[in-house]
């Protein structure tokens, strides 16, 4: 850690986002770089510039120990979190900091480049392997990286642990509530392995542990979330024909298209393209809708309208956005997601998924995967990073019970690392529970983590 800077604005916070300047004027802020070695586990490497903003609550008694949050993914930003806070009433008790991870949108240097979207928009004009295509485009992005002295070794969970714990150190907070959802949920666990002393508590929402393998169990998560759905439509819908065994219709359908291609027209400028597709794309669709809380009550249709044969509602906006938009995983993600996750995988029992589940095979749940991870070359995270550990730092953990990426499973395994945790299951909802509830659940955790908290309400469980 070298310096800091603190009072107004960074250069590039005041220029790039306009979230800052919907910060309620009430609230007082300061903002600053932590500053950091790339890569610490190399003499003399460069320094990289991580900022952050504090929200200070304006209660003359509010608490000493703050709250800190960085977002998921990897590879999120997590400074438009200070925007909301400030609607919250956590600010009302303490104050707020959000901290951006290392390679994210508005650090110094950001991991970001256009060359695998580019790639995956010439796979699909010209119906190119995508799997091919994407190679291609992350060798060229990794040269692109490296071309600006970009070191990807030091771009993991590890060094990002450190880095908060700088942060703590550099501001001088002996005492911290961390705040994580999905990925950083796992991420704020191994800070408080790293800093126990430093940690009041943590909050966490629909967590990654750090010691879980996501592409051996997140195709299964997908599963069991789409078996509660159907379950859910079974005695909650009338109309039987159209919902009723939704689940086996799901699979019987995708079973029985594994090696067909389909071709939909897509206007690209002055022509329209026939664009090949198969059900690795319709899977897809489906997926981005039972993660999406907002959208999960539509997967139902969704699902009928697919295996009815009726694709071009949902496939054509995806092949147009896949064609002409930049959903593509930017540098940070593939760099921590390989170091962190690909570099740990057993691909033998990602085999076992796909014959439990045949129409699985070679559909990626995940927008980063092994063969990608072979391409950038990072290398692993430390194996003590991954290793499951007890701790006796309080937790707040919830999760949605049709999460379809991290599952109420891994709450249960934290529940047994972290015995002063007390958690918390939202039905009929997927991953990333926040809502008002879980929001109250929240602030009375953080007035006493240590107090018995209440389900509050019909819809949510205590897991006991």
């Amino acid at each position: 850690m070298d310096s800091v800077y603190l009072g107004s604005v960074p250069p590039t916070l005041r220029s790039d986002s306009v979230f800052l300047n919907k910060i309620d004027s009430g609230f007082k802020t300061d903002c600053g770089y932590l500053i950091v070695p790339e890569n610490r586990r190399k003499k003399n490497s460069r320094p990289i510039r991580l900022p952050y903003i504090i929200v200070r609550s304006k209660s003359p008694d509010k608490k000493k120990d703050p709250v800190l949050f960085t977002s998921g993914g990897p590879g999120n930003s997590s400074l438009s979190w200070a925007q909301g806070i400030t609607r919250s009433s956590i600010i009302e008790t303490r104050d707020c900091i959000a901290f951006e991870q290392r390679g994210t949108k508005y650090a110094i240097p950001y991991l970001r480049n256009t060359e695998l979207d580019s790639a995956w928009h010439e796979a699909y004009r010209y119906n190119l392997s995508i799997d091919s295509m994407t190679i291609v485009g992350v060798n060229r992005y990794k040269q692109r990286l490296e071309k600006r002295g970009i070191d990807l070794a030091g771009y993991n969970s590890a060094e990002t642990v450190d880095d908060i714990i700088d942060l703590l150190k550099l501001l001088r907070i002996d005492s911290i509530n961390l705040s994580g959802g999905s990925y950083s949920g796992g991420l704020m666990t191994a800070v408080a392995r790293k800093a126990p002393d430093r940690v009041r508590s943590m909050v966490l929402d629909s967590p990654l542990p750090t010691f879980s393998p996501i592409d051996e169990d997140e195709p299964v998560h997908f599963m069991e979330a789409m078996r509660t759905l159907s379950s859910y439509c079974e005695k909650d819908s009338a109309d039987k024909a159209s919902y009723g065994d939704l689940y086996n219709r799901f699979i019987n359908y995708f079973n029985s298209i594994v090696d067909k291609k389909f071709y939909q027209p897509v206007p690209d400028g002055t022509v329209t393209r026939q664009v090949a597709y198969t059900k690795n794309e319709l899977l897809q669709i489906i997926v981005s809708a039972i993660l999406d809380n907002n959208r999960i009550k539509e997967v139902p249709f969704i699902v009928n309208k697919l295996i009815s044969g009726d694709h071009e509602t949902y496939i054509r906006p995806y092949l147009e956005r896949m064609m002409k938009r930049y959903p593509a995983p930017d540098g940070m993600r593939m760099a921590v997601y390989c170091a962190d996750q690909a570099s740990y995988h057993n691909p033998e029992r990602i085999q076992q998924v796909y014959k439990l589940y045949p129409f699985l095979r070679d559909y990626r749940i995940n927008d980063v995967y092994k063969a990608m991870c072979d391409c950038f070359g990072v290398p692993p995270v430390s194996r003590n990073t991954k290793e499951a550990f007890y701790s006796i730092v309080p937790a707040l953990i919830a999760d949605g019970e049709m999460d379809a990426a991290c599952s109420p499973l891994y709450v249960w395994q934290l529940r047994h690392y972290f015995p002063n945790s007390q958690c918390f299951l939202f039905l009929k909802k997927g991953h990333g529970v926040g809502s008002p509830e879980f929001r109250l659940l929240t602030q009375k955790f953080l007035d006493d983590p240590y107090q018995k908290l209440e389900a509050p309400g019909g819809s949510i469980k205590k897991m006991e």
